[in-house]
């Protein structure tokens, strides 16, 4: 009985990534043998030195409930973080952890917007990110971006695209799902067009931060003076640290925002996980250096995976810079027909993946760019070659 629902819900769309995953795991329960390269999880275990960490909290007798905000050792290994990696000063105040990065977003959007603010999105953006904005009775404004320019927004845009009613600018950087990411000159043009919009708060989500190559170095939009004040940070542990499960995410946020937070999370879920929280403090003290082994890797698959894509007719590709995903153009398949299957567009070319070559991949549609789909290299060097040749047959 939907109409007992509430409008709110009926007009959130479920996650793509979740979906296409909920479906490759109803097939292999059928008995098909999917090559799931829909979700963005890494491959990896957990480094040891923080499954130390969480066994001796649940030694230590960690197990009541948790500050809302976060144990303070965590905000100040937070804290410790920010200053280390990014140039970033904050205080206690300032930090608030969640239930991971989803929830920080979440809360921001709840916090900040009222109903017909405007939010400005890069296309492509994650996938979550225009329904946790509507959830909040916001407005996206998508602005597409383009293969050829790095599926990066330019200054110009931005410009474009602000009214009277915007209220925040959202981003990932290094960006899920194209891997692109954003130089500090490209952040200090895009800051140069808000400072004419005092009004416009920015969310600079950068969970793929240490999932980076080398290229471009990560640059953080809050480290410019006349930006701090309105930039909310936000990042966690899923990615980096292979830490998904473990549901840990944070902001650093001017302080207003932040209380904001800590005042919602308080009626929502309180507290994240406590024994998490411990082992959190211990993966963000100790050097990034110690998960550089995973970057190395990512970085192996991604050559292999790219130089695999570039080979087969009608994918065009741009070199993803961070993250662990490509975001292949593949509108030149679009009106042909495999197989008595026509593919009209992003979503049935990646059903048609999962139905034809047993591969599971997600609709740039989910992204905000129907020209696209999304392919995750977390997965063994085996998989991906298996998973190509797959997607090379089905489109021969």
């Amino acid at each position: 009985m939907s109409n007992q629902l509430s409008d709110r819900i009926n007009s959130v769309t479920p996650s793509a990534t979740l979906e296409m995953a909920a479906k490759a795991r109803k097939l292999r329960a059928s008995g098909k043998d999917i090559i799931g390269l829909s979700l963005g999880e890494p491959d990896f275990d957990i480094p040891d030195y923080i499954k130390d960490a969480a066994i001796q909290a649940v030694n230590d007798g960690y197990n009541s409930y948790t500050p809302v905000d976060g144990y303070v050792e965590l905000k100040d290994a937070i804290i410790t973080k920010f200053k280390r990696d990014n140039n970033l000063t904050y205080d206690r105040t300032q930090i608030v952890v969640s239930t991971g990065a989803k929830q920080s977003l979440y809360n921001v959007a709840q916090v900040v917007l009222n109903k017909g603010d405007e939010v400005i999105l890069p296309c492509p953006y994650w996938v979550s990110y225009s329904d946790i904005v509507k959830l909040a009775d916001g407005v996206p404004v998508e602005v597409p971006t383009s293969l050829e320019n790095d599926f990066k927004m330019t200054a110009e845009q931005l410009e474009a695209a602000i009214t009277p009613k915007t209220k925040m600018l959202w981003y990932s950087s290094p960006c899920n799902p194209s891997g692109s990411i954003y130089s500090k000159d490209e952040l200090r043009a895009l800051a140069n067009v808000l400072q004419k919009h005092p009004q416009i708060v920015v969310v600079s989500d950068e969970i793929y931060e240490h999932i980076n190559y080398g290229v471009t170095p990560h640059a953080s939009m809050a480290e410019f003076e006349d930006m701090y004040d309105r930039t909310v940070t936000v990042n966690g542990v899923a990615k980096a640290f292979a830490m998904t499960g473990w549901r840990i995410g944070y902001i650093g946020a001017p302080a207003y925002i932040a209380r904001a937070c800590n005042k919602l999370q308080g009626q929502v879920t309180s507290g994240a996980n406590c024994i998490a929280q411990r082992a959190v403090i211990t993966a963000l003290i100790e050097s990034p250096e110690r998960i550089h082994y995973m970057v190395d890797e990512f970085k192996e698959r991604r050559k292999i995976i790219l130089g695999l894509l570039n080979d087969i007719e009608g994918f065009k590709c741009n070199e993803p810079e961070g993250a662990f995903y490509v975001y292949p153009d593949v509108t030149a398949y679009f009106g042909k027909t495999f197989n008595g299957t026509k593919i009209n567009n992003a979503s049935d070319f990646a059903m048609y993946l999962l139905e034809a070559a047993n591969v599971a991949t997600v609709t740039g549609d989910a992204f905000g760019n129907g020209n696209c789909i999304r392919i995750s290299y977390a997965a063994s060097e085996k998989e991906i070659r298996e998973a190509i040749s797959r997607i090379r047959t089905a489109l021969s």
